[in-house]
């Protein structure tokens, strides 16, 4: 069975000045397109970067140490003036919870991911960063496609 084709690319930046990665970024899916248009678009967000760094973990199937890069870096103000730094990771939510992971490929995926984001969240801790899994379900909240018209009745 083939693989389904991903949206892959370079992003396009609009606000450079914000972007403090170093290198172009690269998104791996249409998802990452999203997020990083959010990015680049948001006021709040006063700067992001994709694939920031590297972070070390043991692979569960291997034993091996390696090292895991999640997607995106972003430093942030809200309401109150205060900010914050949280490194993200977008995640289709079948491979994201043992809850939703339907196939023995998905569970894997899940495990792996697992103890990438154990590792993640202990060195994010370690730097003043919170790390956040963000899935479909997050990215398309408040995207429920266009309203409909509502007609004057005659």
């Amino acid at each position: 069975m083939a693989r389904a084709k991903y949206s892959q690319g370079l992003f396009e930046i609009k606000n450079t000045e914000k972007y403090v990665g170093k290198k172009k970024p690269f998104m791996r899916s249409s998802w990452e397109k999203v997020f990083a248009r959010m990015c680049d678009n948001n006021p709040a967000i006063t700067q992001w970067a994709s694939e920031p760094f590297m972070v070390p973990y043991r692979n569960p199937f291997t034993g091996r140490q390696t090292v895991y890069v999640p997607d995106f870096m972003v430093i942030y103000v809200d309401k109150k003036g205060n900010k914050h730094g949280e490194v993200i990771e977008i995640k289709p939510k079948k491979e994201s919870s043992m809850q939703y992971a339907r196939s023995k490929r998905d569970q894997a995926a899940t495990i792996l991911n697992m103890a990438k984001w154990q590792a993640a969240t202990v060195w994010c801790k370690s730097k003043g960063f919170k790390f956040r899994v963000i899935t479909e379900d997050m990215i398309f909240a408040n995207n429920n496609g266009p309203k409909p018209v509502k007609r004057k009745k005659k």
